[in-house]
């Protein structure tokens, strides 16, 4: 099983937005629905705590530090199956961020396939703020119940 942990940053407009970053290289650069993601990574639960690796994380992919605020704690969420099963535990973060500013992180990879060329892509190619409604189509199935666990920690406070 492999470990991620992230942070969802939210505000408050005329509803709640979340911020989430467009998954970036060649296989998700036409696709948009289930393209977006909390910005999150993997860690080693044995090695780091996961809210020093969701922070760790966030400013890997954003290029920008976590905005001071309350961590509110969302839980953990298991999905996939076989050997891409993951357990992503996410904080939420009540702050707003300018997306222009963001320098997102990169990776490489082996592009075009089987080319022995080795290029450099964005971890996620662009941010931007949701109405939730939105990012639950955006995001992928395994991330979209920290939107429902937000906005039942958000109802009860």
């Amino acid at each position: 099983m492999k470990f991620s942990a992230g942070v969802l940053l939210f505000r408050r407009t005329s509803g709640i937005e979340v911020l989430l970053g467009h998954m970036g290289g060649p296989l998700w650069a036409r696709k948009d629905l289930k393209a977006w993601s909390i910005p999150k990574g993997e860690y080693d639960p044995e090695a780091e705590a996961a809210q020093a690796a969701a922070r760790r994380e966030f400013t890997e992919e954003l290029g920008l530090p976590v905005p001071d605020g309350e961590w509110i704690e969302l839980g953990e969420v298991r999905y996939g199956s076989g050997r891409s099963k993951k357990e992503v535990t996410v904080w939420a973060v009540e702050a707003n961020l300018d997306t222009a500013q963001v320098n997102p992180g990169t990776f490489e990879m082996e592009w075009p396939p089987r080319s022995g060329r080795m290029q450099q892509f964005p971890e996620i190619d662009r941010a931007e703020w949701f109405d939730t409604a939105t990012a639950h189509e955006k995001l992928g199935v395994g991330q979209r119940p920290y939107l429902d666990r937000l906005a039942e920690h958000l109802a009860t406070r």
